[in-house]
């Protein structure tokens, strides 16, 4: 399982002059419900939106997105 980087997104949107989550829906040409969401850290962008983000960006998917660490799968 793997999420958004939402600081790494922020950063990136505003060396941009994307300040505002609108911005960044106009960029990418996703939802700008969607992207609230992502921002918000309640949902999570699926592949072809990740893509989307990380073109309208000029970065991978991979600078955008990390594990997402799961509870059950840290030791106690």
């Amino acid at each position: 399982m793997y999420r958004l980087r939402i600081g790494r997104l922020r950063q990136i949107a505003n060396e941009h002059g994307d300040r505002t989550r609108a911005a960044i829906a106009r960029r990418t040409g996703i939802a700008e419900s969607s992207i609230y969401r992502y921002i918000d850290g309640t949902s999570q962008p699926d592949l072809n939106s990740a893509l989307r983000i990380a073109a309208a960006y000029g970065t991978t998917v991979e600078d955008l997105m990390e594990p997402a660490v799961d509870a059950e799968s840290v030791p106690a």
